[in-house]
């Protein structure tokens, strides 16, 4: 197999389980919106069964349901006539996924499902199988072929299951009126959880020392002062309020233009009206706040009580800035 003809079979792959979907789009109907209004109507969680191919697809289905507020959990249908059944309540809807929708391990717990459950939803492949027969809804998801050249591999069929967990997840989430905070709570780790979430003050914490020096202080304590914050910069304080900042770069001005050091004191050299932030403002209000202004610091207030300074390497190593 050369390269052109392994890119052709990715293409024909690509086109054909596209082609399925869309096919299975079309046949979306008042079964779907009814299905999701019953769910909405539960107080229980929902439940995907499934065996197979169709099982690694009802647990992506569960950790998507799980993150955009619809708590779900997985039952393996092997397992549940061994124990695990015990996890279904009386309140809980099963959303059970099976091609063929007679597999014998499906079939054995189809009544059992059936007695415990509020309800059942199928999404199969065959609207004719004992599942759509026993199924409160039917969600077809029936391909006229899979992408493997010997129709046997389950490709198409998955993809279709799949892309319909996808549907019934994003509709629950829009009935519920589910937004970005509402994701962020649900991945505090993750990168769109901290863009979110995460406070200036957060951040704070990680800092060990908060550099600063009082208006009259002389050269030496500024440079100690601006090495121990590690940062390239400190606070000037008047009255505990600060009033200007001096960075590395002032003094680096400052020694091409001064010969005489040991006169020199803070307010000499400082930058006056430095770019401050609340420390309960959002992480990514920072970021936005350096950006627009071009520096690389910001001094952050409780208040007016000055609490430390934000950079922009902290906000890129906690993956606010990318």
């Amino acid at each position: 197999m050369n390269n052109l003809h392994a890119q052709e079979i990715a293409k024909r792959v690509f086109s054909n389980e596209i082609n399925e979907l869309k096919e299975i789009s079309h046949k979306i109907n008042n079964s779907f919106s009814i299905a999701i209004d019953f769910i909405l109507s539960s107080t229980g969680k929902i439940v995907i069964v499934g065996i197979g191919k169709s099982a690694h697809v009802g647990k992506k289905i569960v950790a998507t349901l799980n993150s955009t507020g619809s708590k779900a959990q997985f039952l393996h249908a092997t397992e549940a006539i061994h124990g695990d059944i015990g996890l279904l309540e009386k309140n809980d809807v099963v959303i059970c996924i099976s091609k063929s929708g007679n597999t014998p391990e499906i079939k054995s717990i189809l009544p059992i499902l059936k007695e415990r459950a509020k309800g059942i939803i199928a999404i199969t492949g065959n609207i004719q199988s004992d599942l759509a027969k026993i199924a409160d809804f039917i969600l077809d998801v029936t391909v006229s072929v899979e992408a493997d050249p010997n129709n046997l591999a389950p490709t198409s069929s998955t993809t279709a299951q799949l892309v319909m967990g996808d549907a019934l997840a994003v509709a629950l989430l829009v009935k519920k009126q589910f937004q970005a905070e509402d994701f962020a709570k649900y991945h505090p780790g993750g990168v769109l959880g901290k863009k979110l979430l995460m406070k200036v003050g957060d951040l704070l914490e990680k800092q060990e020392t908060i550099p600063f020096v009082h208006i009259n202080a002389n050269i030496s304590e500024i440079i100690i002062s601006i090495s121990s914050g590690k940062k390239g910069i400190t606070a000037v304080l008047e009255n505990q309020k600060v009033i200007g900042v001096i960075t590395d770069g002032d003094l680096r001005r400052m020694l091409q233009e001064r010969k005489e050091l040991d006169k020199i004191i803070a307010k000499e050299i400082m930058s006056l009206n430095p770019k401050t932030i609340q420390k309960n403002q959002l992480a990514v209000d920072a970021l936005k706040m350096i950006e627009k202004q071009a520096i690389g610091q910001l001094i952050v207030l409780d208040e007016s009580i000055y609490v430390g300074i934000l950079d922009v390497h902290t906000l890129i190593k906690e993956g606010i800035a990318e």
